[in-house]
């Protein structure tokens, strides 16, 4: 593998820019570029819906850069970091497979930078502050049955998904219920990849509400006065993290909000070094596109400043037997809505029937070739157009009630919306707290374009159902809680831990 100041040099960083981990890893330096977004090709991968293996748009997005770099593209591929959540469940690692992957993969997959554990760390000082203060005599007379923010931990574990704090006396804390989210879900986590520079990171930490105080007033982490000790945890965390894939091609790999429960892509200042730096960006979004691809344009770009050339929709054949062919035109209508141009990439996997797809489209076998296998894919993005102009699903000065109902009938194909009576009252308060103008970011399966896993294909006659809605005032997000949808996962019966193991010599093995 190319040293780290190599593959920086490709970039047109050098070695002030750099703040190496080893030989094979850093994190680039704020500010190593301006503020504007850059005018390089950006180019979206996304899929039609997964199978419970996913469809392999990290490998996708790695290989077709490597093939763009393969034709002589000043290409870079901008990924989120894994959550060690599913690299010890049931998915695993998150930096691609075969031979189109990340380097050093192990690594990357296993702690990395620390960037995790700074958002983890971060997020739990607000709540040991929160807990603190009511100590301490509750000066701010928040209501402690209105406390809305919860603990973090990087790892799947069900048992942490209600609990009870504050027992054992009263120098132990006020008794009260708590609950832990994965990492991934933590508001800090998506503050910190839509943060444009420290100022920014530390006005929108500041913002993150904590609960309501008795006259129903939200009471944020400033009142707290810890968002700057929250910021300078954080001040590594900010910048990019840069590797390679095993081509040599540099890759961006920076935060890890998941799609089915945050916005689910990488960083803004990790997507804008890259669009100045390179002539052609690849970056992935998570799930299939209502989800990840959704997000992508309704939220990331927004605050990016700059909206895609094009979509890459991943498919398999083990997601087309699961879904139906219903499925991917769905997320192909969607993508056509949007105003985004399109391409479809068919994954190959070995054992594969003949090739039959009834839909224009590019075969790729990154997995088995890596860049070689993608090479008609890199030769269409290479002839694809200006940035698209996109119509995005909703206007921010909409409603959020019309807003959500502009998600659930245009993207997801529902017949409309369906709000518990508390939903209702949390989005009328999200209103009044001066939040009628956020992002809605909607929390929900990934496994169907409706709300209920056990319902794949191309659903039709359901209803969105809205079961809760909180506000990410630091994110800027109302999120609506639809169907069963879990914040903190939990692991299956046989998990991928099982597996992970380290040889006498130090390798790590199974991931």
């Amino acid at each position: 593998m190319r040293s780290i100041q190599q593959v920086a040099s490709e970039l047109g960083l050098g070695p002030r820019d750099l703040f190496t981990y080893g030989d094979q890893m850093a994190k680039l330096r704020l500010p190593a570029w301006g503020d504007e977004p850059g005018s390089a090709r950006l180019v979206l991968v996304t899929a039609m819906s997964p199978s419970p293996a996913g469809e392999g748009k990290t490998t996708v997005a790695i290989g077709l850069t490597d093939a763009l770099r393969r034709m002589g593209a000043r290409a870079v591929v901008a990924l989120r970091e894994p959550s060690m959540g599913p690299v010890f469940g049931k998915k695993g690692g998150g930096t691609g497979g075969g031979r189109a992957q990340l380097w050093p993969a192990e690594r990357i997959n296993l702690h990395f930078t620390g960037d995790l554990h700074a958002v983890t760390s971060a997020h739990n000082l607000l709540a040991a502050a929160l807990d603190n203060h009511l100590h301490f005599g509750n000066a701010l007379d928040l209501d402690v049955r209105r406390l809305t923010f919860r603990r973090v931990m990087d790892q799947n574990d069900r048992a942490l998904r209600q609990i009870v704090v504050g027992l054992g006396g009263r120098h132990q804390g006020i008794p009260r219920e708590d609950r832990f989210d994965i990492t991934a879900a933590s508001e800090v986590m998506a503050v910190l990849a839509l943060s444009r520079d420290y100022a920014d990171l530390k006005k929108r930490l500041g913002r993150i509400i904590v609960g309501l105080d008795r006259s129903g007033r939200p009471v944020t982490a400033s009142s707290l006065e810890v968002e700057g000790a929250m910021a300078a945890l954080l001040s590594d965390a900010l910048m990019p993290n840069l590797a390679q894939t095993i081509e040599g091609t540099p890759a961006l790999v920076h935060c890890g909000p998941f799609a089915n429960i945050a916005h689910g892509t990488s960083s803004v200042v990790a997507t804008r070094l890259a669009l100045q730096q390179a002539e052609v960006v690849v970056q992935e979004a998570g799930f299939g596109a209502e989800l990840g691809a959704e997000k992508f344009l309704d939220i990331f770009c927004r605050e990016l400043g700059r909206f895609p050339n094009l979509a890459v929709v991943v498919a398999t054949r083990r997601a087309l037997t699961l879904h139906g062919l219903d499925n991917l035109k769905a997320h192909l209508e969607l993508l056509e809505r949007f105003g985004l141009p399109t391409l479809v990439a068919l994954n190959e996997m070995e054992g594969d029937p003949p090739d039959e797809l009834d839909l224009p489209h590019v075969p790729v076998r990154v997995y088995q070739e890596g860049g070689e296998g993608a090479l008609a894919l890199a030769r269409q993005v290479l002839e694809s157009g200006p940035p698209a102009a996109v119509r995005p699903a909703y206007e921010l000065n909409a409603s959020l009630v019309d807003k959500i109902s502009s998600l659930a009938t245009g993207v997801y194909g529902a017949d409309g919306v369906e709000y518990t009576p508390r939903a209702r009252t949390q989005l009328e308060e999200c209103a009044s707290f001066g939040y009628g103008g956020a992002y809605v970011c909607v929390a929900k399966t990934q496994s169907s374009l409706s709300d209920d896993p056990r319902r794949p294909g191309r659903p039709r006659g359901f209803k969105l159902g809205v079961r809760s809605v909180y506000l990410l005032g630091g994110a800027g997000f109302v999120v609506p809680l639809c169907g069963e949808i879990m914040t903190m996962p939990g692991l299956g019966k046989h998990p991928n831990y099982e597996e992970i193991d380290l040889s006498p010599d130090g390798v790590v093995t199974g991931i």
